[in-house]
């Protein structure tokens, strides 16, 4: 899959369409063995991979209950294999963003949501939204602080860069960006552009894949020159009509899709083949530049996940001149 990937990201005519296939920890938590039995069923997505499930390993912010990252941040959790959400914001008020203080941790840490989500997860996101709609010095102070502590990390991270380099941050909402995309072009593109610009600048051939939920067909582009070389964006958010667009008629960017976890759920075995199908015929290209991925948790029937699996094993070798 990893070189598979990397010939995607740089349009070099992968033998197959790459699959990645993420299974959340409360997938494993509710199937145990029979989810086990089922990815033994596929080694071509899983290589033959055993999971202990029954002593699983995950991070902090999956486990029910409270956690606080080292900004303050209070993430709450109902739901025992499932990520958190931020229910306590330490910055409350204009006057607590001067006082702020950058952590000193330099661990080359960058969670998921390093930049814009960690906006949302100081302020809350109506006090972020108000900061955003006032354009006044908070929000710039707010922003290089968070940009600072990133900078930072970078640094450490830098010198044991592979062969990609990977980062998620949700940028968009279910129909656009919340802050809109001027906004975004104004107070958030420098930032990703400074950050992946160190890589660029200091690990040359370093590939840049970046993560990022909600719909951002409109900053994709502003993406790729930032340095991102491959986006993952959602089926469903976006709209196949326009990452045809973006992605294929105006220009032409790398993308891992995420297929649409909202259908795997409730749909039957054969719209799940039409929905693979349509995705690959709209979104292929001979020379690469498409990856699949899939994301399953434990709302997904053990049969729509082998059925999605059986669709993309499918559609994987698809070629068209």
């Amino acid at each position: 899959m990893a070189d598979l990937l990397q010939q995607a990201m740089r349009f070099e005519s992968p033998e197959t369409i790459p699959v990645g296939v993420g299974l959340l920890p409360a997938a494993w938590i509710k199937y145990g063995a029979e989810l086990q039995r089922l990815i033994d069923e596929y080694p071509q997505f899983f290589g033959g991979r055993k999971v202990d499930y029954e002593h699983l390993s995950y991070g902090d912010t999956y486990h029910r209950g409270s956690h606080v990252d080292e900004w303050g941040c209070v993430w709450e959790n109902i739901d025992e294999g499932m990520e958190a959400i931020v229910k306590g914001h330490p910055v409350k008020s204009e006057e607590d963003i001067f006082t702020l203080k950058v952590p000193e941790n330099r661990d080359g840490r960058f969670p998921h949501g390093f930049m814009y989500l960690r906006l949302l997860d100081l302020c809350g996101f109506e006090f972020a939204m108000e900061l955003f709609g006032e354009e006044g010095e908070a929000i710039d102070v707010l922003i290089g602080k968070v940009l600072e502590y990133n900078r930072r990390q970078m640094e450490v991270i830098l010198p044991n860069l592979g062969a990609v380099a990977y980062f998620g941050d949700d940028l968009g909402m279910q129909k656009g960006l919340a802050i809109g995309a001027p906004r975004w072009r104004k107070y958030l593109k420098p930032c990703f552009a400074e950050l992946y610009g160190m890589i660029k600048k200091n690990r040359p051939d370093t590939l840049i894949y970046m993560h990022t939920d909600g719909c951002i067909y409109e900053i994709m582009p502003d993406l790729v020159e930032c340095g991102v070389d491959m986006i993952n964006p959602q089926y469903r958010a976006n709209g196949i009509d326009n990452l045809v667009r973006v992605c294929r008629r105006e220009q032409r960017i790398a993308i891992n899709l995420d297929l649409d976890r909202q259908l795997f759920p409730v749909a039957t075995p054969s719209e799940l083949e039409s929905h693979v199908a349509e995705c690959v015929e709209e979104l292929y290209l001979p020379e690469g530049g498409l990856g699949l991925n899939i994301e399953l948790n434990y709302d997904v029937p053990l049969r729509n996940m082998a059925a999605v699996l059986d669709a993309v094993e499918k559609y994987r070798h698809y070629k068209k001149a």
